[in-house]
C-alpha cells in the first residue's frame, strides 16, 4: 500500500505547487472511515482508493481529482457524509465524490431499458463534471487488476461490464492505453484460453525470428538519421485482445495475420510529422486502403496523429503512428489532457479537446424520446472509429467505420436521407449499401415521392440515421400497422372466444405501460409485440394453448356437414384473417380473404355466398403463402435467406426465379405457414436482412379459382 508521502510525492512531480496538506488530510480521513474494512483479498479497503489515486497521479490530474479518487467510496461505504466531505475538503470534492457515488449505483449490466436510462444518467453526470467519469475508470481499472479475488461468477460479470461499457467509453474519451488494459484484463476472465494461446503463439514466433521490434525500431532511427530529423521512436507487440478481434472480424488464422507490432515516433512539429511519413514510405512500401490523417481531421475527443501500414521486414505488415509530442500527450490522456498539470500548472495544450464540446458531440444526435434509439446510438458512437469522406463542393463529412451513403445522407440532413434513391463514389453509382471508404466524394441522388423502407434499418450505422428511418416508418406506416394490429388481435380474441372491444385494448394498452390503444395495435402491426402477450395480459388463465393444434380438416367452422373447402389461389387466406366463402358447383366451397379484389364478381350472386370463420386454436404450418422477394446478386444470399425462413419454423415448398439481373435477383417463394402472425413472423426476418431489398405478399387475381 502506497503511503501517503509517496502519493504526495507522484503528485508533485508534475505539480510542485500541489497543495500537500489538503492530500494528507484526505488521506488520514479515508484510512479513519475505512477502518475494519477489508477486500475481498483480505488487505484493508483503503488500499484501494490509494491505487485509485495512483493512476490518476500518471494522468497529471489536478489535486481536486486525485483528492477525489482517495474519497470516492467514503460516502457510499462509510458513515462519512456529503455535507462532512464538502465542510473538511470543499463544495468542488464534495460534488465529484457525490458524482462518483452515483455511478457506482447505477447497474449498467442490467437489462436493455434499464441499461439505456442509466447510460442517459451517466452521461448527465459525464456532463456535469468530466473528472467524475476519469475516477470511476480509474476505479474499475483498479478493480480489474484485482479481479483474481472475487468469485468466479462476480468475476466473469464484471469482465463483461467492463468489456461493453467501460473499455469503450475509456476508448471513446481518448485514453487508448486504458481500453487495452481494461480489454485485456477482460479477456483474460471471460477466455483464457484463448488469451494464452494467443501468447503462446506469440513466443513461438518471437522464437522463430528474433527480436521484430527491436529490428524494426533500430531500421527507422537510422532513416530518420539520414535526413537529420529528431524523433523517439517505440515499438511494441499489441496486446492479445487486439489480436483476437482482428482474427473473429477477418476470419484469419495467427499465422496469417499481419500488422500485430505496431510502432510509435514522436516528434517535435507538424512539418516533422509529413516529413517522417515521406521517408518511411520511401524506404518501406505503404500497404493500400491503410492510411490514416487524424492531423488534418482530427477525432472528436481530440486525438491527432498519422497512421500508415507497411510492408517491413520479411514483409511483415507493421503500423506505424506519428505525432508531435503534444498530440501524444492528447492521445494518451485523451479528454483528461483538458485537466493535466506541468510544473505546478494547468498544462496548455492546444490539441486538448473542451470536455463540454466532446459530451455535446456525443449527445447531440440523440432521440430523447426512444431509450433503446439512445442506448443503440450511445454504443455506436463510443464503440465507432471514423472515416472521412467529401462532398462533390469538397467538405468533409465525418461518419463512422463501417457507414454506408444512406449514413452519409443523412448526416446531412434528414430530408436528403428520407429522400434518397441512389448514391455516386467517385462518380461511380454504388448500391446504398456500400461501406464508405476513407477519402471517397460521395454524391446522394433524391427523388420526390421516396421514402425510408424498412430494409434500410439494416443497412446503416449511425445512430441519428437508424433513428430518422425508425421515426419516418413509424409515422407513414402507422396507419397500415394499427389496421394490421387490428387483425391480429381479432383473431387472437377469438381464439380464445372473447369479445374484441376498444375497452379491453385500452385496458391492456394501460396494463403493458402504453399510452394509447393506437399505440398498441401499431406495436401488433410492426410486430414489436404479439397478440398472444395482449391476451395473456388480459386473460392470463386463459392464455392461447401451444400444444392444441387444429387439425387441417377442421381449420373452418361454419360449413355444412359433407362441404368440403380450399382456400383460393388469388388471396391465399391465413387462420386470423377475415375470411368468406364462395360455393362452387362439384368442387365445394373456396376461401377468400374478406377484401380479396375476386370477391368483385360474386357481388350479384349473393346464394353462393357462405359465412365462415377459423377454428379457435393453433393451426398447423400447412396453409401456402406466395412471397414476391428482391434480393442481391451476391454469394450466399440465397442460403441465409432460407435459413431465416426456416429458423421461424415455416417450410419452403416452391421457388421459382421472376428476374435476374446483374446486381439482383426477384423471385417467389412459397412458404407453408399457421397463421396471419406467423406470415408477420417471417416477413419482419426477411425484412430486417441486410441483402433483401424488397419483401411483399404475392395477391395475383389471374390465379382466381374457375366456376
Amino acid at each position: 500500500m502506497i503511503d501517503v508521502e509517496d502519493l504526495i510525492a507522484l503528485v508533485r512531480n508534475y505539480n510542485p505547487r500541489s497543495n500537500a496538506e489538503l492530500i494528507r488530510k484526505a488521506y488520514a480521513y479515508g484510512t479513519l472511515m475505512h477502518e475494519g474494512q477489508f477486500r475481498k483479498s483480505g488487505e484493508p479497503y483503503f488500499s484501494h482508493p490509494i491505487a485509485v489515486a495512483a493512476i490518476l497521479t500518471e494522468q497529471q490530474l489536478d489535486d481536486a481529482t486525485i483528492i477525489t479518487a482517495l474519497l470516492h467510496d467514503t460516502i457510499e461505504d462509510t458513515k462519512s457524509t456529503y455535507t462532512e466531505v464538502s465542510s473538511l475538503f470543499g463544495v468542488e470534492v464534495a460534488e465529484l465524490v457525490d458524482g462518483v457515488t452515483k455511478l457506482t449505483n447505477l447497474q449498467l449490466s442490467s437489462t436493455e431499458s434499464q441499461q439505456a436510462e442509466n447510460f442517459r444518467k451517466l452521461l448527465m453526470a459525464m456532463s456535469k463534471d468530466l473528472r467524475v467519469i476519469l475516477v470511476k475508470l480509474a476505479d474499475r481499472l483498479h478493480n480489474m487488476r484485482t479481479i483474481k479475488s472475487m468469485n468466479p461468477e462476480k468475476q466473469l460479470q464484471k469482465a463483461r461490464e467492463t468489456m461493453e461499457i467501460y473499455a469503450p467509453l475509456a476508448g471513446r474519451m481518448g485514453m487508448q492505453w486504458m481500453r487495452e488494459e481494461l480489454e485485456d484484463l477482460s479477456f483474460r476472465v471471460i477466455n483464457p484460453e484463448a488469451r494464452n494461446s494467443i501468447i503462446r503463439r506469440f513466443l513461438t514466433l518471437q522464437r522463430e525470428a528474433g527480436d521484430v521490434v527491436h529490428k524494426i525500431t533500430a531500421d527507422i532511427r537510422t532513416e530518420l538519421e539520414k535526413v537529420k530529423i529528431e524523433a523517439d521512436v517505440y515499438g511494441r507487440a499489441k496486446k492479445p485482445y487486439s489480436i483476437w478481434r482482428k482474427m473473429q472480424e477477418k476470419d484469419l488464422a495467427f499465422s496469417r495475420l499481419s500488422d500485430i507490432y505496431g510502432f510509435r515516433v514522436i516528434c517535435e512539429s507538424v512539418a516533422d510529422c509529413y516529413g517522417i511519413l515521406g521517408v518511411i514510405h520511401q524506404r518501406w512500401r505503404a500497404v493500400p486502403g491503410r492510411f490514416k490523417d487524424y492531423i488534418s481531421q482530427p477525432k472528436n475527443n481530440g486525438y491527432r496523429s498519422i497512421h500508415t501500414t507497411v510492408s517491413g521486414r520479411d514483409g511483415k505488415r507493421v503500423e506505424v503512428q506519428i505525432r508531435t509530442r503534444e498530440m501524444h500527450e492528447v492521445a494518451e490522456a485523451g479528454v483528461a489532457a483538458h485537466w493535466s498539470y506541468r510544473e505546478g500548472v494547468r498544462a496548455k495544450n492546444p490539441f486538448a479537446v473542451d470536455p463540454a464540446k466532446w459530451i455535446a458531440s456525443l449527445t447531440e444526435k440523440l432521440d430523447e424520446g426512444d431509450h433503446d434509439e439512445f442506448l443503440e446510438h450511445v454504443k455506436l458512437e463510443m464503440y465507432s472509429d471514423q472515416v472521412f469522406c467529401f462532398t462533390p463542393k469538397g467538405d468533409v463529412v465525418q461518419l463512422p467505420r463501417g457507414a454506408t451513403p444512406l449514413d452519409y445522407a443523412y448526416s446531412i440532413h434528414t430530408r436528403i436521407g428520407n429522400a434518397c434513391v441512389s448514391a455516386k463514389i467517385d462518380g461511380i453509382r454504388v448500391p446504398l449499401w456500400t461501406r464508405l471508404k476513407n477519402g471517397q466524394s460521395v454524391e446522394i441522388i433524391t427523388a420526390e415521392g421516396q421514402r425510408p423502407q424498412a430494409s434500410w434499418i439494416d443497412i446503416v450505422t449511425t445512430g441519428r440515421a437508424k433513428a430518422a428511418i425508425r421515426r419516418s416508418l413509424r409515422e407513414e406506416d402507422k396507419g397500415r400497422f394499427v389496421r394490421l394490429g387490428q387483425e391480429l388481435a381479432r383473431a387472437a380474441f377469438e381464439h380464445i372466444n372473447k369479445k374484441f372491444t376498444d375497452k379491453a385494448l385500452r385496458t391492456a394498452a394501460k396494463m403493458l405501460g402504453i399510452s394509447e390503444a393506437d399505440e398498441l395495435l401499431a406495436r401488433l402491426g410492426s410486430g414489436e409485440m404479439t397478440a398472444r402477450k395482449v391476451v395473456e395480459t388480459l386473460y392470463p388463465e386463459l392464455a392461447l394453448a401451444q400444444g392444441d393444434e387444429v387439425q387441417s380438416n377442421r381449420a373452418i367452422v361454419g360449413l355444412a356437414g359433407d362441404q368440403n373447402f380450399r382456400r383460393a389461389p388469388c388471396c391465399q387466406p391465413l387462420p386470423g384473417e377475415r375470411i368468406v366463402g364462395i360455393a362452387h358447383r362439384g368442387q365445394g366451397v373456396v376461401l377468400h380473404a374478406i377484401d380479396c379484389p375476386a370477391l368483385e364478381e360474386f357481388e350479384e350472386q349473393p346464394d353462393r355466398w357462405v359465412d365462415l370463420h377459423w377454428h379457435s386454436g393453433r393451426h398447423a404450418a400447412t396453409n401456402t403463402v406466395s412471397l414476391d422477394l428482391a434480393i442481391s446478386n451476391d454469394a450466399g444470399v440465397m442460403g441465409r435467406v432460407c435459413t431465416l425462413i426456416g429458423e421461424q419454423k415455416a417450410n419452403i415448398s416452391d421457388l421459382k426465379f421472376t428476374e435476374r439481373k446483374p446486381d439482383f435477383y426477384r423471385l417467389v417463394v412459397d412458404v407453408d405457414l399457421r397463421d396471419v402472425e406467423h406470415l408477420h413472423m417471417v416477413m419482419t426476418a426477411l425484412e430486417a436482412e441486410t441483402d433483401v431489398a424488397q419483401v411483399s405478399r404475392v395477391r395475383d387475381v389471374t390465379r382466381k379459382p374457375k366456376g
